[in-house]
């Protein structure tokens, strides 16, 4: 049987993990490598990424992603480029029409209908119509504080209350997450990016909240958000961001899902660059209150970068066999690390 063959589009922080992660493994390998960077076009990833592999063929990245899209020598796209449904489209809507399958990291996309719901209709029409499958998934949205929630969940005869904390570094992102959370700006340029909404902050927070509730079967009544600056008392410094000390490290995100009238899920995200420098010990939490009560403490968190990357790539054959379709993480088989050869998850 053929290598499954991959195309990775956006060569930043994920996308190079994701190639160095697929150059690990059996049964699959690497054929297209998209960029728009000009400091890394027309060089070998190889030279990228800083180390040769063995029995591992050498792609040279190409700004051209139409010379990528054939689906003799493509059977899916890594779509790392973007964080919101919008942007990501357009692209993902040029892969599809190639009968090519996406994967994407774009928060939005871990459950679309949340923000962009005739988009969502228009991509699930898309590919059914040619035969393929699209996912968005990764750390958080797509798999700790939503379908990690909801598998918990299962042990549990009812649920009346739902809190989901992730304390994590943002010091793995790559440069558009440092801007989306305002890392490096003062906190009036912070406060006035709140106002004006210019300011991403955390991308997710709704995805999860109706991931979990459609799963469970609850209708939202209402949603809502707050984003608040984590101001540095020293000087932080990550491979993608800087922070000087009295402007902004990161941003403490909140959000309440309301069902029933009374608060039913509650988000808590503080997530910032080089926390240990100010004593921030991270990890992950997830209390469910019902019968029986259910708590999950990770410590330190899952990291994000690494979490992130393998989340994508281990799902590639989940897709692969799926049905054509938009799929979210509820559809589709748990995650797992693929130790083994790719190809033998694969149903045909």
């Amino acid at each position: 049987m053929e290598k499954i063959k991959i195309v990775i589009w956006g060569f930043g922080a994920m996308g190079k993990g994701m190639a160095e992660m697929l150059l690990e493994k059996k049964g699959v390998e690497i054929t297209g490598v998209c960029d728009l960077n000009k400091e890394i076009v027309n060089k070998d990833i190889f030279t990228v990424l800083g180390k040769a592999y063995e029995n591992k063929d050498n792609v040279t990245i190409t700004s051209d992603i139409d010379s990528l899209l054939n689906k003799e020598t493509c059977d899916l796209v890594l779509l790392a480029t973007d964080s919101f449904t919008k942007k990501a489209y357009p692209k993902m809507e040029k892969i599809l029409k190639q009968g090519i399958n996406v994967i994407s990291t774009a928060e939005e996309m871990a459950y679309p209908k949340a923000q962009e719901p005739e988009l969502t209709e228009k991509l699930d029409k898309i590919t059914k119509e040619n035969g393929v499958t699209v996912l968005g998934t990764g750390i958080n949205p797509g798999f700790i504080m939503d379908l990690l929630v909801v598998a918990l969940s299962g042990a549990m005869k009812d649920v009346s209350h739902i809190e989901a904390e992730r304390v994590n570094s943002l010091s793995p992102f790559g440069p558009a997450v440092m801007e989306e959370q305002g890392v490096g700006i003062t906190k009036q340029e912070f406060d006035d990016g709140v106002k004006n909404d210019t300011l991403a902050g955390h991308v997710g927070f709704k995805e999860s909240v109706m991931m979990i509730s459609d799963a469970l079967g609850i209708p939202l009544d209402g949603f809502k958000q707050q984003m608040k600056p984590i101001i540095t008392n020293v000087d932080r410094k990550s491979p993608y961001g800087f922070a000087k000390k009295g402007n902004v490290a990161g941003v403490n995100m909140t959000a309440q899902g309301e069902a029933y009238g009374k608060e039913f899920i509650t988000m808590k995200h503080p997530q910032q660059i080089e926390p240990e420098l100010e004593g921030t010990n991270t990890g992950d939490y997830i209390r469910l209150k019902g019968t029986p009560n259910v708590n999950m403490a990770i410590t330190p968190e899952i990291d994000g970068g690494i979490g992130t990357i393998a989340m994508c790539v281990n799902m590639i054959p989940h897709v692969l066999n799926a049905k054509p379709g938009l799929k979210t993480m509820l559809d589709l088989p748990v995650p797992r690390a693929i130790l083994g050869d790719m190809r033998d998850l694969l149903d045909n």
